[in-house]
């Protein structure tokens, strides 16, 4: 069974970095797809990152070039790269697998991310 643990989650100021992480027990990162989403208040669940098991990142246009996704294959965990964090990327962050959209089910719990100004 494929379980997914995020944390590195916290409260920053506007302009601030944060990384993630995604350790994954149960399957092996570096055999699958695997990406990022989050949720913000009120709002549906965003998918906003992912790199493909060739290495092929993409993301999504409201993040863009801020974030960066990676992983290391030996510690069998996902990260996530947040820099020039904004009020509006404040969310709960998930990781699951999948490339162009996630996986249906099979979500960890999530990190929170909170930016103030």
């Amino acid at each position: 069974q494929v379980q997914l643990v995020e944390s590195g989650g916290g409260a920053v100021q506007v302009g601030g970095s944060l990384r993630l992480s995604c350790v994954v027990s149960g399957i092996s990162v570096s055999s699958r797809d695997w990406g990022w989403a989050r949720r913000a208040p009120g709002k549906q669940r965003e998918w906003i990152a992912a790199i493909s098991a060739g290495d092929v990142s993409t993301y999504a246009d409201s993040v863009g070039a801020r974030f960066k996704i990676s992983r290391d294959n030996a510690a069998n965990t996902v990260y996530l790269d947040l820099n020039s964090l904004r009020p509006e990327d404040t969310a709960v962050y998930y990781c699951n697998m999948g490339f162009l959209r996630p996986r249906a089910d099979g979500w960890g719990q999530g990190t929170q991310v909170t930016v103030s100004s």
